[in-house]
């Protein structure tokens, strides 16, 4: 059977197909990870399997917090991928130095605002191709 990626908008997170399978697998156990170099240290988001300021391809994983504040939201009430119902609330969360764009999941848009605490909420999405459950970082209110 092939496999016709156009119709599927969630990343394949198994290690057979990236190098940063590691982020999923500690987002499935509710941990928010991203990458450090090994070589500048510097601490990189998304995560990255190189560094974008020295090169190398060098990473150690680091456990993030979990909670952040909302740096920015916006909300999408049409045009929303298959599968998602709408409004949804999109927002720029401040964790740890890092901002991570994500969605806010049960929230009432017009109870949003800049400044609230959030937590991680990780998000089931679409099984891939062979039956592995797969997870997209997402955020509730505190």
């Amino acid at each position: 059977m092939s496999y016709f990626r156009a119709t599927d908008p969630f990343p394949l997170e198994s290690a057979e197909h990236t190098k940063l399978h590691e982020f999923y697998a500690r987002l499935a156990v509710g941990r928010l990870a991203t990458t450090r170099c090994a070589t500048c240290r510097r601490l990189a988001w998304p995560p990255r399997a190189f560094c974008g300021e020295c090169g190398s391809d060098r990473f150690d994983w680091v456990d993030l917090s979990g909670e952040g504040k909302i740096h920015a939201f916006t909300i999408q009430e049409v045009g929303l991928p298959a599968g998602f119902v709408g409004p949804r609330v999109f927002a720029i969360v401040k964790i740890d130095g890092l901002r991570v764009f994500s969605v806010l999941v049960d929230a009432e848009p017009a109870k949003v605002a800049i400044g609230q605490t959030v937590r991680l909420s990780p998000l089931r999405v679409a099984d891939d191709p062979n039956g592995n459950a797969r997870w997209l970082p997402a955020f509730r209110l505190a």
